[in-house]
């Protein structure tokens, strides 16, 4: 086994640094290829792997960062042309056997994602005299392996319900915005000098407070909000015709996009959502049944997807938090009822002998066997004292009621779910915009608090207008045992982890006031709808995602 850095030419005449790994022997190999603006040195050891099980294996440094020269521009249209000439360079050494897996996590996948869905012009050997089919094969990979994949600048800065995503866009920025290279903890030693820095006001220029705190400037942070275009990839992937494995956790922020990816590919495509964050990585409590070798799956999917073996349909798996089982996920928007509109949860977990894996259970907000108002009906959200996004404490009363509070009573069995989960709300605000974030908690018998679903959506409408508002809260894989509670909390604000709503009308990202907003809840219209397994058929993992 050997690994060696060369420089792969792009179109604009840039070399970009990229390790090769290859085993030992002459004959010709399938190759992976990995871009990533982390540092292609951190995946040494994941090359050695695939090396060990027979493939060529690529790490190369996007331009601009770590050992390749010219400008760091994220999610720019040089990742397509770099990833296409880079797949092209590939297929014309005399170790290649012409097959080449795009592989990616986070930004990567972003790079894999276009690399996979580049057109035949963005292929670099592209004579007057070249066929055009020639093109497509020489710039566009075999089949693709997306994890946590973050699709775009839209769908990065912003929830799809609107709100924007400030801790997690401040602290990418800090990290590794306008820099060549990546410094993982700067926004925390930004705060520790400057506790109240992502109050700053406007958010547009919070990168002026933050280059005090840096030592650097941050020139491309007021780019990031710009664009409001979601969907770019996820439409493309429509007409692709290429294999995908998209990989995900239910506790990563970027969940729903991975699932969107999954559901709208046009090739074969297979979907594993783990019980884990943006990192791939379970609880280190989590029983060892739970731990998933994504290696060995990434190994055998792809020798499936290149000899052409995998079901050209769609199949998904979904964990069950960290209890070891897996359950199949179904392409559907929204869970079917298993019952009556007015079914308690207990009806749907009986409902064990239904001819489908998914099936929902809907806690009314008024009903003693779903979730029982404690207080905040009625609430005031002040963005000058917002509800915590990393505080799952809650208010003991509701004398000065900062949120809806709602308890369902303790569930008398295990309950499983897997699949899409919403809140269906009657609202009111007496300001032209308001953000409704919902987030749910499971409280186990001790009062343990564990984060479970999440939503926000920003709405505008008249003052004083009730409105019927829809908070999707992500695609839930969890068991949860008896004798839990469900928590429940409806609030104006979830910051630092979302900018605050200035309630004024004006665009959070541009606005420098901010007032208060009075919140009704109606408990009468709203209700929580969770996809509970109505029949338990447990899988495999790995047969089920290579078949």
């Amino acid at each position: 086994m050997s690994t060696r850095t060369v420089y792969v030419p792009t179109p604009d005449g840039t070399a970009l640094a990229t390790d090769v790994c290859l085993p030992d022997g002459t004959r010709p190999l399938p190759a992976v290829l990995i871009r990533t603006p982390y540092g292609r040195e951190a995946h040494r050891t994941e090359l050695r792997a695939w090396a060990a099980h027979g493939f060529a294996a690529l790490a190369q440094d996007v331009c601009g960062r770590h050992g390749s020269p010219g400008e760091w521009h994220p999610y720019r249209d040089h990742e397509r042309t770099d990833g296409a000439a880079t797949v092209a360079w590939v297929r014309a050494q005399a170790w290649s056997n012409g097959e080449v897996v795009a592989v990616g996590a986070s930004y990567a996948a972003y790079c894999a994602l276009v690399t996979a869905l580049a057109t035949p012009e963005a292929a670099c050997d592209t004579g007057p005299d070249a066929d055009p089919g020639d093109f497509h094969r020489d710039g566009v990979p075999d089949a693709v392996i997306a994890a946590v994949p973050a699709l775009g600048l839209t769908e990065t800065a912003r929830e799809p319900g609107g709100p924007e995503r400030l801790w997690a866009r401040a602290g990418w920025w800090a990290a590794h915005g306008d820099r060549r290279d990546s410094d993982p903890d700067a926004l925390a030693r930004a705060l520790a000098d400057d506790p109240r820095l992502l109050e700053h006001l406007p958010v547009a220029r919070l990168a002026e407070r933050l280059a005090a705190s840096l030592g650097r400037e941050l020139p491309s942070w007021s780019g990031l909000w710009a664009d409001r275009a979601r969907g770019r990839l996820v439409a493309l992937g429509s007409t692709a015709r290429l294999p995908l494995l998209a990989v995900g956790g239910t506790r990563d922020p970027f969940a729903e996009d991975t699932v969107a990816l999954w559901r709208g590919w046009g090739g074969p495509s297979r979907l594993l959502l783990g019980p884990w964050g943006h990192r791939l990585t379970a609880d280190p409590a989590a029983p060892a049944r739970a731990r998933v070798n994504l290696g060995a799956l990434y190994v055998r999917w792809a020798r499936a997807a290149l000899s052409g073996r995998l079901e050209p349909t769609r199949h998904g798996v979904i964990a069950l938090g960290d209890s070891g089982r897996w359950h199949t996920i179904r392409l559907r928007s929204t869970p079917r009822p298993a019952s009556a509109q007015d079914a308690t949860p207990q009806d749907a977990t009986e409902r064990e002998g239904a001819d489908r894996p998914e099936a929902e259970s809907r806690w009314s907000f008024d009903s003693p066997t779903g979730l029982r108002l404690l207080h905040g009906a009625e609430f005031n959200a002040d963005p000058d004292r917002p509800v915590r996004s990393d505080d799952l404490a809650v208010p003991a009363d509701g004398d000065r009621a900062d949120r809806c509070l709602l308890l369902s009573p303790p569930l008398p069995r295990p309950l499983d779910l897997a699949g899409a989960a919403v809140a269906r709300i009657n609202v009111t605000a007496d300001t032209p915009c308001a953000d409704w974030a919902v987030r749910l908690t499971a409280l186990d018998p001790t009062g343990r608090a564990d984060p479970l679903a999440f939503g926000i959506v920003r709405r505008t409408g008249p003052p004083g207008e009730a409105a019927d508002i829809s908070v999707p809260l992500g695609t839930l894989g969890r068991r949860l045992p008896a004798g839990t509670r469900l928590r429940a909390e409806i609030a104006g604000h979830h910051f630092p982890a979302h900018a605050r709503n200035p309630h004024t009308g004006e665009d959070p990202v541009t606005a420098t006031r901010l007032a208060p907003s009075r919140r009704t809840v109606d408990p009468r219209g709203s209700a929580l709808h969770l996809p509970v397994v109505a029949r338990r058929r447990y899988v495999e993992p790995a047969p089920e995602i290579c078949r």
